[in-house]
């Protein structure tokens, strides 16, 4: 995990409201910023060593601000898992849960699941957990298509889980833009 980030991607960061489960509001105040965005502001200085790392990292950063459009239009081009993974976040904020289930499984194990289910484990502790949510309780195994399945029901109202999921999806963002910047940059 990273440690800390450029200043122009951590103010970034940093500002970017809780991403809802849905598709949100794109944020207008930053459009033009996240536009301008280059690799070098990822790389705050250093070489790149993945450009589609660091495009992905871009992806991400379109997504975490609502723009799922942008996001999609540089997810839909990365011919990695990666680029899978963030494609099928995107579609499922779409919310098109059918076709995130048809990236999610292009991804088939990302290398950050593991820590992803760890980290789902502890932040579904602190709550009680229904038919649509008891996967986040495993701990040991990330579900992607779970996941898909629980960010449905809350939207059909068949869970009431929202807030667990929402932190469980900061998390997957957090990780996986943290996976995709350290390999944008190696290591």
């Amino acid at each position: 995990m990273l440690t800390s980030y450029p200043d122009a991607i951590a103010n970034l960061i940093q500002a970017a409201p809780p991403c809802p489960l849905g598709p949100g509001t794109p944020v207008r105040e930053v459009r033009d910023q996240l536009s301008r965005l280059s690799h070098d502001d990822l790389s705050g200085g250093r070489s790149i060593r993945s450009r589609e790392m660091a495009d992905a990292c871009l992806s991400g950063i379109w997504l975490l601000y609502n723009y799922l459009d942008e996001s999609h239009e540089i997810s839909q081009n990365l011919s990695s898992i990666t680029g899978s993974y963030w494609h099928g976040i995107m579609h499922r904020r779409e919310p098109d849960y059918g076709n995130a289930k048809y990236w999610f499984r292009r991804v088939g194990h990302h290398p950050i699941m593991h820590d992803l289910a760890a980290r789902a484990a502890e932040i579904a502790s602190g709550g009680e957990l229904d038919a649509a949510t008891r996967f986040l309780a495993s701990g040991s195994d990330w579900d992607p298509m779970a996941m898909v399945d629980g960010c449905e029901a809350v939207a059909r109202g068949r869970s009431d889980n929202q807030e667990i999921l929402v932190q469980t999806a900061a998390e997957e963002w957090r990780l996986l833009f943290d996976y995709c910047l350290q390999e944008a940059l190696g290591s």
